[in-house]
Order: structure tokens, then C-alpha cells, then sequence
């Protein structure tokens, strides 16, 4: 039997405040109700969508954590960092990010998902991009959510310098690779790189 609906809808709120990354189709699976009824659910309740979610649950503790750049200058929205480690960011491709001709995503907008994140994941006061070698695997399309994901590789103690790898995907399919050597200012760095 099915809960009524201000059951389902006070089950739907605790359910959301334990993992806000539940997507609307799996509360609609775990409630056994169209999605559409979860996304009436959530306006009734003033519940945000997943993105919105996300960005409010990412942006406090992201905030906090990025020392190299102001967060509002990261193209794509971190999701996840741990300086001088790794960080993840989030990049929705829409129609202004693309050529109109084919929908094809301008690979300058990767590029600077990608180079932000490497900037970014730095921890350090300031970071510059010194050099890259990077990698366009596949066209990314209208629509599509890239996935950018940082790793902090080695330290160049000598030049002042951080190599940062950086894979991004889409549905977990690779579409672009980067190794990106940052310089940083100083050499405040705390352990050791893999």
C-alpha cells in the first residue's frame, strides 16, 4: 500500500535532507510514483532541483576552500576539492557554448573548465598556467554534462611548479585529457605527490 500523499511528501523531504544528490527518477522509483509527481512534490515543498541542490551543497564548502581564484571566475561549478589533491567540477553544455552549425561544443570551453579546476584544485595564493598538453577526444554536444576531474600529480619543487592531470567525461566516456605544470608562488606545500 502506497503512503498517502503528505506521507510521501514528509518521507520525500528526510529522504532529500539525508542525500541531496538523489536524482528525481530514483525518488520516483523509491516511492513508486511517476516523476513527474516527485517534481510537483518538490514545488510544494519549495524543494530545489538536483542541480540547484548540488550547486548550494558544493558552492559552501567550495567557497571556503579555493585560494587561487575567486570561485565566481571557475568555469564549470566544483563540486568537489581537496587542495593539492583532486577536485571535481561540472560543466552543462548549452546552446551558447556551442557552434550552431553542428552543436558541437567550442573546445575553448573545455579548455577552461579544465584549466579553471587546475588553478583551482592549487593551494596556494597564486597559481598560473605555465604549460599544457592537451588532448580533444570526442565532440561534446548540446546537452551534455562534462565531468572535469583534477589530479594533483607531482610537485616541481625547483621551478615553483605543480603538475596537475585533468580527465573530463561525459556519462563516464573520456572526452578530453590535459597535463597542466602551474606555477605557484610560493612552496607552502604540506606531504607528499604520487
Amino acid at each position: 500500500m502506497r503512503p498517502s500523499k503528505k506521507e510521501r511528501q514528509k518521507l520525500l523531504r528526510k529522504t532529500i535532507e539525508e542525500n541531496p544528490f538523489i536524482t528525481d527518477e530514483e525518488l520516483a522509483e523509491l516511492f513508486s510514483v511517476s516523476v513527474q509527481t516527485i517534481r510537483l512534490d518538490r514545488m510544494e515543498l519549495a524543494i530545489p532541483e538536483l542541480r540547484e541542490r548540488i550547486k548550494t551543497v558544493a558552492v559552501k564548502h567550495v567557497e571556503d576552500e579555493v585560494k587561487s581564484l575567486p570561485i565566481n571566475e571557475v568555469i564549470g561549478e566544483i563540486i568537489d576539492i581537496q587542495l593539492d589533491q583532486t577536485a571535481i567540477s561540472i560543466f552543462d553544455v548549452k546552446q551558447e557554448h556551442v557552434f550552431i552549425r553542428n552543436s558541437i561544443a567550442r573546445g575553448h570551453h573545455l579548455f577552461a573548465q579544465a584549466n579553471s579546476l587546475a588553478v583551482a584544485v592549487i593551494n596556494d595564493e597564486l597559481a598560473l598556467t605555465a604549460k599544457v598538453n592537451i588532448q580533444f577526444i570526442r565532440p561534446v554536444k548540446t546537452g551534455e554534462r562534462v565531468v572535469a576531474k583534477a589530479k594533483v600529480k607531482k610537485q616541481l619543487i625547483v621551478q615553483d611548479r605543480t603538475i596537475v592531470d585533468v580527465q573530463s567525461f561525459v556519462d563516464q566516456e573520456l572526452v578530453f585529457k590535459g597535463e597542466f605544470e602551474m606555477y605557484r608562488s610560493s612552496q607552502n606545500i604540506e606531504g607528499e605527490f604520487e
